[in-house]
């Protein structure tokens, strides 16, 4: 019998009738002879809702604290499976991430997973049962309970897939695959049947909400076939994997935004060595993550440097920022959280020409103006102003092509 591994997001599991619907398919598949382990997200909203609810608390809720928090809200889908799968009359038990084994770091509310023990797992597969286990959670060395962060549920699913040598990982969500575009904000959007582990990357780093890319980097690590699918149909979705030849014959595969994100700049930085090195250093320390970064050389011996962070951690670069800015000398410090960030990708991009001058025509006809660019081999990506991004994305879609459908 073949291990497969399956996740549901929170839109899958979001009420008692979907839970129900969840537990109907997983014992079809049960019933055809696959083992099977199942990763649950919390059920709908309530991961924010929790959020919500500890800012009503205080407005700097412990890390810690949140972890314990964030991690009930996934305790409650796994049980409420389980009783679903038990009346279908086919076993299953229900776990939490610490429970089964997921060892992370200690860094609470985004932690890394270091190792997993899959004893208790495999001897819950050897009696029947259907293995369901709490998504985005985990427990430190020391048994603190740690969450994983943005797409932590997906990353569960995928490394549990590795761990247990399953044939291929499977993400139920609320559409019917990975598409071109975001289907919600360019209706002609059309659905991609294959995609490789790179290209998947880059829309999932760029605002693609299918999948986040730290499950991607895990799955291209260890060659784990990923499929996404609809958890309320039985169409086949998309096939992530290793690149192939045919691959390269489509110039742009999709076309992604995203709007998480905020700009920070420095104005007449001292032009000299090691500048940008400490000021990148004391971010680092503070565990803020930088996106994109744009140094441009004045008229005088200064320099201006410019880097996007996530929305959600503004207001701690801020803080670093400005006590850097003092001992470096920047003479002064702007932000702005009204930006949004619109990517083209394609493994095609390597072997054809063009695709720069298309876009930024593109925008240039549309009369939207470019902030900052930043390329990678199979990547070109704009900060435009925030709003400003559904056109352009809706206008860069349509410029290559993707909402045609394919003869």
């Amino acid at each position: 019998m073949s291990l497969i591994v399956q996740k549901y997001g929170g839109s899958s599991v979001g009420n008692a009738d979907r839970i129900r619907n969840v537990a109907r398919r997983v014992a079809a598949k049960k019933k055809q002879g696959h083992k099977l382990v199942v990763v649950v997200s919390a059920m709908g909203d309530t991961t924010d809702d929790l959020i919500t609810l500890a800012e009503q608390i205080t407005k700097t809720p412990n890390e810690r604290e949140m972890d314990m928090l964030l991690s009930t809200g996934e305790q409650i889908s796994v049980a409420l499976l389980a009783m679903a799968i038990h009346e279908l009359g086919v076993k299953a038990m229900s776990f939490t991430g610490p429970q089964v084994g997921i060892i992370t770091d200690k860094f609470h509310t985004k932690a890394k997973i270091l190792d997993i023990n899959t004893d208790r797992m495999q001897k819950a597969l050897a009696q029947g049962n259907v293995v369901i286990v709490a998504g985005f959670q985990g427990k430190t060395c020391e048994e603190e309970v740690t969450t994983l962060g943005r797409g932590g549920s997906d990353l569960t699913a995928v490394a549990l897939a590795k761990a247990l040598k399953a044939k291929c990982c499977e993400i139920y969500t609320d559409v019917d695959g990975i598409y071109t575009a975001d289907p919600r904000l360019v209706p002609d959007a059309q659905k991609i049947e294959q995609i490789s582990y790179d290209e998947i990357l880059e829309l999932a780093a760029l605002g693609a909400k299918v999948m986040h890319s730290r499950s991607i980097e895990v799955g291209k690590k260890f060659n784990v076939p990923i499929y996404v699918r609809n958890s309320m149909n039985n169409h086949e979705g998309t096939l992530i994997t290793k690149e192939s030849k045919q691959m390269e014959d489509v110039v742009v595969s999709g076309v992604a935004l995203t709007d998480d994100e905020a700009k920070i700049t420095l104005f007449k930085v001292p032009d000299r060595p090691g500048v940008a090195a400490k000021l990148f250093a004391k971010l680092s320390d503070a565990n803020v993550n930088i996106d994109m970064i744009i140094q441009n050389k004045t008229s005088t011996s200064t320099t201006d440097i410019s880097f996007t962070v996530f929305k959600n951690e503004l207001n701690r670069a801020l803080a670093v920022v400005k006590k850097a800015a003092q001992s470096l000398g920047a003479h002064s410090i702007h932000h702005d959280s009204d930006i949004a960030k619109i990517s083209v990708v394609g493994v095609g991009m390597r072997s054809h020409s063009g695709v720069a001058s298309k876009m930024f025509g593109c925008l240039a006809r549309k009369k939207i103006n470019i902030d900052m660019i930043s390329t990678s081999e199979i990547k070109i990506s704009c900060v435009i102003s925030g709003k400003k991004g559904k056109e352009a994305l809706r206008a860069i879609h349509s410029e290559f092509g993707l909402g045609k459908k394919s003869k």
